[in-house]
């Protein structure tokens, strides 16, 4: 059973240092949900989520995660019709939110590989962002881990455990006892059936690709990685990689992997270097 998620405080209670609401130990480690005042002229609370000690996001202002989807969403032929896209992973919820926003995506899924991430949108604070898009009938939250999903075979069903508001379950269905999430099913169409395909990849698991949370996760931008990025991919399709600063390595790597019209766009924030966008296509 999940933990209790403590109730969050008015304004005028939470302390000056943020409160912890929230801890989990899981597969992958330590994960916390903290609150904290916000500053004048943004929103009133901010809500922040921690792995391991590193701090990931927060709900301070979010352009950069609804650009992920926006450039995305941009970069597509103007031709292509309902477009299916991948969010990896849930974080906040703003990158769900916005394609939720959005009635050009046919389908939308977000997988996740933290139950109580996945908790803190369905019964905690952070379903302030998230609800109107969990409870679109184009959305699904996949309870299972972003590489082993784009590595895994599948059918034309989409993989991992639903853990979305009209799928059937508990918060971590799909998940072993221990809350490890399970490794995605095949299903029933026979062992050569081909991987789902998405016409967008929108990733936001890690500080960006030279600052991971953890160390299974570098596999992602490795060659082999962005190989499999760019299979599930439809011909056409386009990959954006969120990052919290520029990586001209990143974007020789994704030329290696053979992806087409790599770029960057850059969001300024108010200190230090700008937070930027990774795009790239798979050719047609």
């Amino acid at each position: 059973m999940a933990a209790p998620v403590t109730p969050p405080q008015t304004l005028s209670d939470l302390p000056e240092s943020p409160r912890t609401l929230d801890r989990r130990e899981g597969p992958y480690g330590e994960v916390v949900l903290r609150e904290r005042a916000g500053s004048p002229g943004g929103p009133p609370v901010i809500h922040e989520i921690i792995a391991n000690g590193c701090f990931l996001m927060d709900t301070s202002d979010g352009r950069s995660e609804r650009l992920l989807v926006d450039a995305a969403l941009n970069e597509l032929p103007a031709d292509r019709q309902r477009p299916a896209v991948l969010i990896g992973g849930l974080g906040v919820g703003f990158s769900l939110a916005r394609a939720a926003e959005q009635p050009r995506w046919g389908r939308i899924t977000v997988v996740e590989r933290e139950a109580a991430v996945i908790d803190w949108h369905r019964t905690g604070p952070l379903s302030a962002i998230s609800a109107a898009a969990l409870a679109d009938p184009r959305s699904e939250i996949l309870h299972t881990d972003l590489v082993a999903h784009l590595r895994t075979p599948a059918g034309p069903h989409a993989q991992g455990a639903p853990a979305g508001p009209h799928a059937h379950g508990a918060p971590a269905d799909g998940a072993a006892p221990d809350g490890t999430p399970r490794p995605d099913p095949t299903p029933d169409t026979g062992a050569d059936a081909a991987p789902v395909p998405y016409d967008a990849l929108c990733l936001d698991i890690d500080n960006g690709p030279d600052w991971t949370v953890t160390e299974d996760n570098n596999g992602l931008y490795s060659p082999a990685g962005l190989a499999a990025c760019r299979d599930r991919l439809t011909p056409g399709g386009v990959l954006a990689v969120w990052s919290a600063q520029p990586s001209p390595a990143f974007e020789e790597a994704l030329r290696n992997a053979g992806f087409q019209g790599v770029r960057t766009e850059e969001i300024p924030v108010v200190r230090g270097v700008p937070d930027v966008v990774h795009l790239a296509r798979k050719g047609a």
